[in-house]
């Protein structure tokens, strides 16, 4: 009797371990079938994702930034600016930062790019990164009509420029016997000049021009030949190491096959093929002189 019941009982449990085994692994595909689904939703929610971008500039850079008068910020940069983030399907927002305050904000992430007019120098380059050239510019100096200024004379003159700048650093590094006078901004460099105060000021060519264009600077000249430094390259400024490098790089040179880089630059410095625009294709280890006719100069 005993020896019937325990062959009965180890047939039974012969019958069921397959089953309890299918079973169990039936439960367990049931759990990772459902789990799939969220996880492949969350990371085609990752992907499709937009980037978000703050961009910084200076607002008083007529014509790469500066506003309008309902406070707007407009100008070459911004319309750069808003043709790339459209190219990279990105989400950006431009916010106005004094330009002292561009690169020591970039760094203590207050936001994540900055445009402004910015060279790049090798000394910049040791605490950020930046994209491929978009604009070259090179130096002139501006005095009154009729004053005999040239650049070989500037010896102990009151001379102005922005601080910061390609134009303050030749200044300093060319003409370190002139009473050299920095400024925060290009605006207030100008009213100094036309005060009296400085008899002359060392600017970036293309505001500078600019401003020749206005009602301030009609009685105003420039004087003597463009400087062409190997400093005049502008590039667009980012945290050291940052991937949005790249991801503008790629935007931009899309920008310049597709001929928006050249609509755009063609619209603020004449046609797309002036020394300006061909320039900015270039990279920063072939650097050739700016040419820029006055005629092609920015319009107000």
């Amino acid at each position: 009797m005993t020896i019937s019941m325990t062959s009965s009982m180890s047939k039974k449990a012969l019958w069921l371990a397959p089953l309890s085994a299918a079973m169990l692994m039936l439960m367990l595909a049931g759990c990772n079938n459902s789990s799939a689904p969220a996880e492949n939703a969350e990371a085609d929610t990752a992907t499709e994702a937009p980037l978000n971008i703050k961009i910084a500039t200076e607002s008083s850079y007529k014509p790469f930034s500066y506003t309008d008068a309902d406070g707007k910020l407009i100008g070459y940069e911004i319309e750069l600016v808003d043709a790339l983030c459209a190219q990279m399907k990105a989400e950006c927002e431009v916010i106005s930062q004094d330009w002292d305050g561009l690169i020591p904000g970039l760094n203590a992430q207050k936001f994540d790019a900055a445009i402004a007019g910015m060279s790049i120098t090798p000394e910049r380059k040791e605490v950020v990164d930046f994209s491929d050239p978009y604009f070259h510019s090179g130096i002139i100096l501006i005095g009154k009509k009729g004053d005999d200024l040239s650049v070989e004379s500037l010896t102990g003159l009151p001379i102005a420029s922005q601080r910061s700048t390609v134009a303050s650093q030749y200044l300093q590094d060319e003409h370190a016997d002139a009473d050299i006078k920095l400024y925060d901004t290009q605006d207030n460099a100008y009213l100094d000049l036309t005060s009296g105060r400085v008899r002359g000021m060392m600017s970036d060519k293309v505001t500078g021009i600019d401003w020749l264009k206005t009602d301030a600077g009609k009685g105003y000249e420039v004087k003597g030949e463009e400087i062409s430094t190997n400093d005049d390259a502008m590039g667009i400024a980012f945290r050291k190491g940052d991937p949005l490098v790249a991801k503008f790089n790629a935007a931009l040179a899309e920008l310049k096959d597709n001929g928006t880089y050249d609509q755009i630059t063609g619209s603020y410095f004449g046609t797309s093929s002036t020394a300006a625009a061909q320039k900015a294709v270039a990279t920063t280890d072939s650097v050739e002189e700016v040419v820029v006719a006055e005629e092609e100069a920015p319009a107000n």
